[in-house]
């Protein structure tokens, strides 16, 4: 069975509803994308964790090397991470119970994704999270 994303309604209602995103990936480099995108979602009010080893803070928030080091719950897990390494992404977000995964734009790993799907987690692959909350969900930030 082919990965479909969920819809555009359903995406802007995800979007909504998340409060606090660990982004994994997050690089403390102002001129990455992962930097550029994880600022934008902070101007609409989202929490953004970082997740990503030897790195302290981003964007004013402490860094942890991974989703098992977090010590509360996130909303959502955008991943800024290579296909390869999204198979052990998605067996700990089941593992922790977190409901929502996103993978960026060019992050693409059909198998995983109906893993996590399978498992009870909302996926939305292959998207970039900062312009479908600017697009689909149509306030300002």
């Amino acid at each position: 069975m082919t990965f479909t994303n969920p819809g555009s309604d359903e995406i802007c209602r995800l979007l909504r509803g998340t409060h606090t995103i660990a982004v994994m990936g997050l690089s403390d480099n102002p001129s990455r994308p992962s930097f550029r995108v994880a600022r934008a979602m902070q101007g609409y009010g989202y929490r953004i964790v970082p997740v990503r080893p030897l790195v302290l803070e981003v964007l004013g928030e402490t860094a942890f090397p991974d989703l098992e080091s977090l010590p509360f719950k996130v909303d959502l897990v955008d991943v800024f991470r290579a296909a390869e390494h999204i198979p052990a992404i998605v067996e700990s977000c089941i593992a922790l119970g977190i409901p929502h995964l996103w993978l960026q734009e060019g992050v693409i790993h059909e198998e995983a994704a109906q893993r996590a799907r399978a498992a009870g987690i909302t996926v939305v692959m292959d998207r970039c999270i900062w312009r479908d909350r600017a697009n689909l969900c149509g306030d300002p930030a």
